[in-house]
């Protein structure tokens, strides 16, 4: 994700809406979903409905921002990770209707779904690919795949 950001076109229209808003919108999702939602406390900058791009906001976050957010959600998410059983994975968090594992891979899901329409529009602007960690989580200074 922390690619796209720092390679797409934040404005580029998604459906009518600007690109950055589908950002916040899987970047929320993770820091919702892949826990517990039902016990979700939201961040201190977010406005009602904004996680949902197709609604109006008032409020416009910075690639900085939403690359924070992202930063903030990353440490939860392996921190809550790193800290899980197996046996909790297929147990349901306290109020919500999916086990962990279904949360954990609902989320995989959706913010891959997401960062390919991000990298898509990139793509066509730009003509390259943007680049990403394979399974060895080798990090790179590179944006594009060269």
């Amino acid at each position: 994700m922390e690619t796209a950001i720092k390679t797409y076109d934040r404005n580029a229209s998604v459906c009518g809406t600007p690109a950055w808003r589908y950002v916040y919108h899987a970047i929320h999702s993770a820091d919702k979903w892949f826990f517990n939602p039902s016990k979700f406390t939201e961040p201190d900058f977010h406005e009602n409905g904004m996680d949902n791009p197709d609604n109006p906001c008032n409020v416009v976050l910075s690639d900085t921002e939403l690359l924070d957010y992202l930063h903030k959600v990353q440490i939860k998410t392996e921190n809550y990770l790193d800290n899980l059983s197996d046996e909790e994975l297929n147990e349901k968090p306290q109020g919500c209707e999916y086990t962990r594992l279904e949360l954990i891979l609902g989320q995989f899901r959706h913010i891959s779904s997401h960062i390919g329409m991000i990298n898509g529009q990139t793509i066509e602007r730009t003509g390259r690919f943007p680049v990403f960690s394979g399974l060895d989580g080798k990090q790179t200074d590179k944006l594009y795949d060269e």
